[in-house]
């Protein structure tokens, strides 16, 4: 019943259905402008009579999304798409848009727009893509995303895979989905699909699945299954996940679900501040009491399970914060869309308030001398600010 299905109308859910006409009305709503989608599998996964149900934040929508305000595209990926569907923004690796559709939609992506009323921004025919990723001999590494790749037909992901596995200076795909909790279904019964993965491992390419998993409640047991037949097909599994409020905006939750993708062999990857996308507000952390969440949660946790670094996706690069006190906050280029930007050094006053980059007005310090001298210059500032 479960295998390959979705729903996409909110009103088959019993749930829904359970709700006053008042409140069904707010919620069409919201699905009338950002959609819903969900697997059968995963919407057993929630607890229907828990008002704060970690994976029913996650897909169910809010009320609250329509008065939120935000970009469509706050890290401005348009300027970076150079052929039709892919993106090139960082010199080593190539973002290959497959699909606009996922296994379901997350009530915070960023790149809601792909299932808005928009023009089509993946890609159909490939070919011209490709042909520029290999006129590009410094991309070592192609990332098929989306959407979710693995809502492809496995003979559509072999005829692209096959392409790239081709270009002689790529040496790893990365496949972006959640598809390992929206519906595991889609790896556990499909053996094509773990032939496929143990062709390319065998041929020297390596294929990295770029896990999205939120909360340890989203891993079911065919999760746990579908990760182990993908790591004996000789996958490697990395995790990343924005710190969302309502899902792992606590110090416990996210130390519980960095120990438990340790536990299965899974590398926290990433931890993303959530993106300025419209409609995203309400689930966005300020920045510095994400930071605190991240670094407490390392303290529960072994070196295996501390690996991710907590990052902005800004438009400029990924920011890495790696520092937070009480006056100050500390960034860096972890990747930087121009070069000059990895010698640069962020500092700037803390601001508790701050959901993003852009909400910092930060200094760009490249010396030592100079970070001695800014300091210098806030310190007087601060002392004459503590005096009055």
């Amino acid at each position: 019943m479960m295998k390959g299905t979705y729903i996409t109308d909110i009103k088959e859910i019993p749930y829904f259905q359970s709700m006053p006409e008042s409140e069904q009305k707010i919620l069409l709503n919201v699905t009338d402008r950002f959609p819903f989608r969900a697997s059968k599998h995963y919407l057993s996964l929630i607890d229907w009579n828990n008002p704060k149900d970690p994976v029913k934040r996650i897909i169910f929508p809010d009320p609250r999304e329509l008065d939120a305000s935000g970009s469509p595209d706050p890290s401005l990926e348009k300027n970076y798409t150079v052929q039709h569907g892919l993106q090139h923004k960082y010199p080593q690796t190539a973002l290959l848009l497959l699909s606009d559709v996922c296994g379901g939609i997350c009530r915070f992506c960023f790149r809601k727009r792909l299932f808005m009323d928009s023009k089509r921004q993946t890609v159909r025919d490939y070919m011209p893509a490709l042909g520029y990723v290999r006129d590009h001999p410094e991309v070592t590494d192609v990332l098929l995303t989306g959407g979710d790749p693995l809502i492809l037909s496995t003979s559509r992901l072999k005829e692209v895979i096959g392409k790239i596995m081709e270009i002689d200076h790529i040496g790893v795909i990365r496949i972006g989905t959640k598809m390992l909790v929206y519906n595991p279904f889609r790896i556990t019964g499909d053996p094509e699909l773990i032939s496929l993965i143990k062709e390319v491992s065998a041929e020297g390419k390596k294929i990295y699945i770029m896990a999205h998993i939120n909360h340890p409640n989203e891993i079911s047991s065919e999760s746990v299954k579908a990760i182990r037949m993908l790591q004996q097909a000789g996958v490697a599994v990395v995790n990343q996940t924005p710190i969302i409020e309502g899902v792992n905006n606590d110090q416990t939750t996210m130390a519980d679900l960095f120990r438990k993708l340790s536990f299965m062999g899974i590398s926290p990857y990433y931890v993303f501040q959530c993106r300025p996308t419209i409609g995203n507000y309400i689930y966005s952390v300020p920045v510095e009491q994400s930071f605190h969440i991240f670094q407490n949660a390392f303290k529960k946790c072994s070196g295996l399970a501390k690996r991710a670094r907590f990052i902005m996706s800004h438009s400029t690069g990924k920011i890495e914060v790696v520092g937070v006190t009480e006056r100050n906050i500390f960034m860096r280029y972890h990747q930087a869309a121009h070069p000059d930007d990895y010698d640069k050094f962020l500092v700037s006053r803390s601001n508790p308030q701050a959901h993003w980059l852009d909400d910092y007005e930060p200094f760009y310090l490249e010396t030592a001398g100079t970070v001695k001298e800014w300091f210098f210059e806030q310190e007087q500032v601060y002392s004459r600010t503590a005096a009055q």
